[in-house]
């Protein structure tokens, strides 16, 4: 079992050329500690917000992998989240891989082409630390398929659209977990303002105790701002590469 909803968002790590520099970098930003690098894993390594777990960064091995954030929806049948994924029209990368007594992850395509992962816990349950500063807060996934990607994640996770509310509207769509009323991230449409060759994405966003601070602290470690600060209801939020080319997402209290 997870300590986690089907379907709810549960980890996030990114996939970075130099591992020293993103400790570097998230440690600045965030306040994070790292565990001990894991050979056998990869030199995966756990970042930590006050000794709890709050993401991961690993090294890639291959330059031809894309420098990304990635983020983890929970599940409790892996093996049966595979078929799933296959019937609702995605495509699974990586299928039921076992992570020592960790647990098990999935990689997949969904049919609009973002990748998303899935996980089903072993000992190693998930977020231990959310919607604090430092901590991971939300996602959005950024799509030229509004319609194939929701009956997706409908499908395969559970996801249902908030249709009602102040932030709904026809390119925004606030998802939750069917049956609960907690948002849990968005689907956003990548319109012709896009350019083209920008893939679908998820972008995962952390929160930081205060918006101008952190920008500032990702800008002189490095990192560039993608997207200046925008107000929404549930307060600013800018979007953030960091000194390798990963971007993030940064959300702020009102």
């Amino acid at each position: 079992m997870t300590a986690f909803a089907e379907g709810a968002p549960c980890w996030a790590d990114a996939m970075l050329p130099d591992l020293e520099a993103g400790k570097r970098f998230y440690g600045e930003l965030f306040g994070w500690t790292f565990s001990d690098s894991v050979p056998e894993f990869g030199d995966y390594t756990t970042a930590l917000l006050d000794g709890r777990k709050a993401a991961g960064l690993l090294p890639k091995k291959d330059g031809r992998m894309p420098t990304v954030w990635g983020v983890y929806f929970a599940t409790s049948d892996l093996k049966g989240t595979a078929p799933k994924v296959r019937e609702a029209g995605g495509q699974v990368i990586s299928g039921g891989t076992p992570l020592g007594d960790l647990g098990a992850m999935m990689l997949g395509v969904d049919p609009g082409g973002a990748v998303f992962g899935a996980w089903q816990a072993g000992r190693h349950q998930g977020f231990e630390v959310q919607a604090e500063p430092g901590a991971y807060a939300w996602m959005g996934l950024s799509t030229r398929e509004p319609e194939a990607v929701d009956a997706f994640y409908g499908d395969v996770f559970g996801f249902e659209g908030v249709t009602e509310g102040p932030m709904a509207s026809p390119t925004f769509l606030p998802w939750r977990i069917a049956g609960q009323e907690r948002e849990i991230g968005c689907r956003i449409v990548l319109d012709a303002r896009a350019p083209a060759e920008l893939p679908a994405h998820f972008t995962v966003f952390f929160l930081a105790e205060e918006m101008d601070a952190a920008l500032r602290t990702a800008v002189r470690q490095g990192g560039k701002v993608l997207s200046e600060p925008q107000g929404t209801p549930g307060g600013p939020l800018a979007l953030v590469v960091d000194n390798q080319g990963a971007a993030f997402g940064l959300m702020a209290p009102k």
